[in-house]
């Protein structure tokens, strides 16, 4: 899908749903389309002493609940369309969550991995020299996304701090520990989509060791999915990278099919069955046939659009617990659907990541320490409180969990507009 169509379908999907909740034109207009966009230059000065112009955005969606709040991404495809379709979804799973935040998106046009680490640094700082009036804690928080990470969100936070002329630990999240990172923050994302998986056991009543699971992304989402997966007992069949990836009929171990894929920079042939990897216990598949298999569950944790009207009616899964974002398209949804299959939308099962953002921001502000086991819990609990609202409206109204997502998400947005 193309970043233009990405933008036009959020759009259309925000449409409806405000035509189900007669909302007012006026909220209409504001809500299809970000408050604001900065589309900006960021001059570098590259190892070879040449300056070198790159482009910025940041996309102010909405912000009724509360500061904007969202990664910022560093890809050769980043552009205005894919920031402010991303905004806007940011808004909606801020409000389905319950934080006091609204959506916020951006990112620079790049490939990280062709720059050095000073040319890196350079960059970081200088996106946040571009936008500095525009953020800051109690205005627009970011946070890392596609190849952002830590490191990044130190330098920015950094200058920040610097440009403001006092200590900001609170103006980003996702930061290294020493400068008020949280505990937990690194696996909150797939911590929270197991939290989503075992809500679907209550009510359905598998059995972990006799349920399968095929997971699409081997990447921090991906892995920590995995991890807490394996760790209540369920059978992780198959994994994927983007190169590809590993069925394994037995049940694989996440933990040492990541060390094996460190030693082997990819995960091709890591058949890691108990503390043993051997290529006779599994084979190497495509991330067509890992979406096509024979599961109980399917994780798209990878990238966006990977179910759509070409493949859904090939999809084998009883379920789907969408860890990317947007993995779904909504004529996939319709085809899904009318297998009978249950997909959790994105904006509920990849909420952990916000949510422990949320968590961040206030130990940034408190300058309190929280521990991990207070992340993780408080975790939970959010995120099950939350399924049960998206899983009863579901049952009342006779729709899909992603309508009953949208329904609770874009009328607590509608309710802020009214009331400030």
């Amino acid at each position: 899908m193309s970043e233009q169509t990405f933008f036009l379908e959020t759009q259309k999907q925000f449409r409806e749903i405000a035509k189900i909740l007669d909302m007012e034109s006026e909220i209409i207009q504001e809500l299809e389309s970000p408050q604001r966009l900065i589309k900006f230059q960021i001059p570098v000065l590259m190892d070879n002493k040449k300056v070198k112009i790159f482009l910025g955005f940041r996309s102010q969606h909405n912000n009724a609940l509360g500061p904007y709040k969202g990664g910022i991404r560093f890809h050769p495809q980043v552009s205005e369309n894919e920031v402010k379709a991303l905004s806007i979804l940011m808004t909606w799973k801020c409000a389905l969550a319950g934080l006091p935040f609204g959506g916020g998106k951006g990112g620079i046009i790049v490939d990280p991995r062709k720059l050095s680490r000073g040319e890196l640094e350079r960059l970081s700082k200088g996106y946040v020299q571009g936008i500095f009036p525009c953020i800051g804690p109690d205005i627009d928080v970011p946070a890392p996304d596609v190849n952002t990470n830590a490191q990044i969100m130190a330098w920015m936070t950094n200058e920040y701090s610097k440009l403001k002329g006092k200590d900001s630990p609170a103006a980003f999240t996702g930061k290294p520990l020493n400068l008020w990172g949280l505990k937990g923050r690194e696996e909150a994302t797939g911590y929270g989509g197991v939290v989503i998986l075992e809500k679907l056991r209550e009510i359905f009543g598998f059995k972990p060791k006799e349920t399968t699971l095929a997971i699409q992304g081997f990447g921090n989402v991906g892995f920590n999915f995995a991890r807490f997966a394996f760790q209540e007992g369920y059978k992780i069949i198959a994994t994927s990278e983007q190169g590809g990836g590993i069925y394994v009929s037995e049940g694989l171990n996440p933990e040492q099919t990541l060390r094996c894929r460190e030693e082997k920079g990819k995960i091709a042939r890591c058949y890691c069955v108990g503390s043993v990897c051997d290529v006779n216990f599994g084979k190497q598949i495509t991330n067509e046939q890992l979406l096509e298999m024979k599961v109980d569950i399917l994780v798209p944790a990878a990238v966006e659009d990977v179910i759509t009207k070409e493949n859904a009616s090939k999809i084998k899964a009883k379920y789907i617990i969408e860890m990317a974002n947007n993995p779904v398209t909504s004529e996939a949804d319709a085809i899904l659907g009318n297998k009978g299959v249950i997909s959790v939308p994105d904006i509920l099962s990849n909420a952990g990541g916000v949510v422990a953002s949320y968590f961040e921001w206030l130990q940034s502000k408190e300058k309190k320490r929280w521990q991990k086991k207070k992340v993780l819990n408080k975790l939970s609990k959010t995120l099950e409180k939350v399924f049960d609202e998206v899983w009863d409206l579901s049952k009342k109204e006779s729709i899909n969990l992603r309508k009953a997502a949208y329904l609770i998400a874009i009328d607590r947005v509608a309710k802020a507009i009214k009331k400030s």
